[in-house]
């Protein structure tokens, strides 16, 4: 059967038309395969997360989430500091169990015990990490002293050195151990934590507070000290979270103050923490990052 030009013209419209798809097709494919998120972001990675101590505790959620991501991690502790909470500590054997079970392929769970009130312990830790993987492209220093404090007028010297000693100066003779390691011409991020004294008073915890102040005012400084290296620097406030200590009552008393309904969780700081670690937050130093859940200190209290 003959064909007209007409249907020639048109059959050959509509192959035109065709491949013009196929190629939009392609393209939106090729894009989509590079824009899609990477569900291994850390594969191949390895980081150093301090205060590693108990499965209800934010130290633990973020390294289970960064072993979830593929990096190994090694897992700095001090359980005697818990044994003395109203919490109390937990099993080590149990929490380093609990981060092995999240591990990818080939990677790692490594661990050790130190007291960062010792001013010799955060570079042994950083030390033993980089003699277990080789290098280290990461810190968290999520390390916090709970009690010894009190509002002024009820606080000695020792009080404030022992919070300055492990909320601060800890996190910033790790960064310098990290940053003697690092390799020249590679990329890092550290991740410093901070609290909400920025945000409103803390009442009985002037210790704690001003140590977590320093970390978080110097964050600028080191951020800049240490881009040059290619080390990214941000800070982190996950506001109030669930560490085992919350009660029924606490709950009522707090709940309007939290609009989403809910306390905050450990795996909600560990999300943030993790993420900044990944290339998506590459273009991010320098930053005091406040996560609170909308968390409104101004709100009426309940009863």
């Amino acid at each position: 059967m003959q064909r007209s030009d007409h249907d020639i013209e048109e059959a050959s419209g509509r192959f035109e038309q065709s491949a013009n798809n196929l190629d939009r097709a392609t393209s939106t494919e090729a894009e989509h395969d590079i824009l899609a998120r990477d569900p291994l972001p850390l594969m191949g990675k390895s980081a150093v997360v301090t205060g590693v101590s108990r499965r209800a505790a934010i130290g633990y959620a973020t390294a289970c989430r960064l072993a979830a991501y593929g990096a190994s991690v090694f897992c700095h502790h001090f359980s005697p500091h818990d044994d003395e909470q109203a919490w109390g500590g937990d099993d080590m054997e149990a929490v380093l169990a609990g981060v092995r079970a999240h591990l990818i392929g080939d990677a790692r769970v490594a661990d050790l015990h130190a007291d960062f009130v010792d001013p010799e312990a955060p570079a042994r830790v950083i030390d033993a990490a980089i003699e277990e993987f080789g290098t280290i492209d990461a810190l968290i220093c999520n390390q916090a002293m709970s009690g010894s404090d009190g509002a002024v007028g009820e606080l000695s010297a020792a009080d404030l050195d022992r919070h300055w000693a492990v909320d601060a100066r800890a996190s910033i003779l790790l960064t310098q151990a990290f940053m003697t390691h690092h390799e020249e011409g590679s990329t890092a991020s550290i991740v410093f934590l901070t609290s909400g004294q920025g945000l409103g008073p803390m009442p009985g915890e002037v210790a704690y507070a001003a140590a977590k102040a320093a970390i978080a005012g110097v964050t600028t400084t080191i951020a800049d000290e240490l881009a040059d290296r290619g080390i990214r620097v941000n800070t982190v406030n996950p506001g109030p979270v669930d560490t085992g200590y919350m009660t029924e009552e606490t709950w009522r008393m707090v709940e309007p103050m939290f609009p989403l309904g809910r306390f905050g969780q450990p795996d909600d700081a560990a999300r943030l923490l993790a993420w900044l670690l990944t290339d998506e937050a590459a273009w991010i130093s320098g930053q005091i990052i406040n996560s609170e859940g909308g968390f409104g200190r101004w709100r009426p209290h309940g009863h």
